[in-house]
């Protein structure tokens, strides 16, 4: 019962403004820790240099886009299967943070890979399938503005979002299943972590910071959508003449 009660777009609507502050507070301060600790603190890379210190970006970049386009397909087959509301809202709320996450992951990569390997960008698994899952978040952003009818639109968007989930394991073992010039995995959880610890500490701190914020950007904009969309209700007629 309470997963309908919180399933109402009014109840999610003012829990998501509470929610607001704290998340995008806590991405702010986890970002500054994670980035003081990952450019000041940890030490220089015996191979790489100081060119390395873009993981620190490039990394929760690309583990945020693949995460959100995997929770944009759960919410996808919740409201396909329940025919609800907020599901969808969620998806399109989610949508424009992992494709701009995916963007920063392959644009960091392309500064990362110019020193390392001589060029800006090869056609390698990983980064073909990544650019891939970009061309997922356009095509679903897309599919959502060419159709008018809003329930058809929700569906197609969210059947397109499923068919692309394919697309997430092949990038995540596209390393190991074939002969690839992006590095292997550095951190998993089949083995020790590959990085001295203040290494590892800027990391997580950075891919904390990038939940926090991808949490906060999509709870801003799905209290925009649910406003929109429940235009006509009373309890949102009200929000409007009070301004908040």
């Amino acid at each position: 019962m309470k997963f309908f009660h919180y399933a109402s777009p009014s109840t999610f609507y003012h829990l998501a403004g509470k929610a607001i502050p704290w998340t995008a507070w806590t991405a702010g301060i986890l970002a500054v820790l994670g980035l003081y600790v990952g450019f000041f603190v940890a030490p220089t890379d015996f191979q790489q240099g100081e060119a390395y210190r873009i993981i620190f970006i490039h990394v929760p970049a690309a583990w945020m886009g693949m995460l959100i386009y995997l929770v944009m397909a759960f919410w996808g087959a919740v409201g396909l299967a329940f025919n609800a509301r907020l599901p969808f809202m969620m998806m399109r709320a989610l949508a424009p943070t992992g494709a701009i996450l995916t963007f920063v992951s392959l644009w960091t990569g392309a500064v990362w890979g110019k020193p390392m390997w001589g060029t800006w960008w090869v056609w390698d698994a990983r980064l073909t399938s990544t650019l891939i899952l970009l061309f997922l978040y356009i095509g679903t952003l897309a599919l959502w503005s060419a159709i008018d009818d809003v329930k058809r639109s929700d569906r197609a968007g969210a059947l397109l979002t499923l068919i692309g989930v394919v697309n997430v394991p092949i990038i995540l073992f596209s390393v190991v299943w074939w002969n690839t010039l992006h590095q292997g995995s550095t951190v998993g959880v089949s083995h020790a972590p590959k990085m001295a610890a203040t290494m590892l500490q800027g990391l997580l701190l950075m891919t904390a910071a990038a939940w926090a914020y991808a949490i906060a950007a999509t709870l801003v904009r799905v209290r925009r959508i649910i406003l929109e969309r429940e235009r006509k209700t009373e309890w949102v007629n009200e929000i409007l003449r009070k301004g908040s």
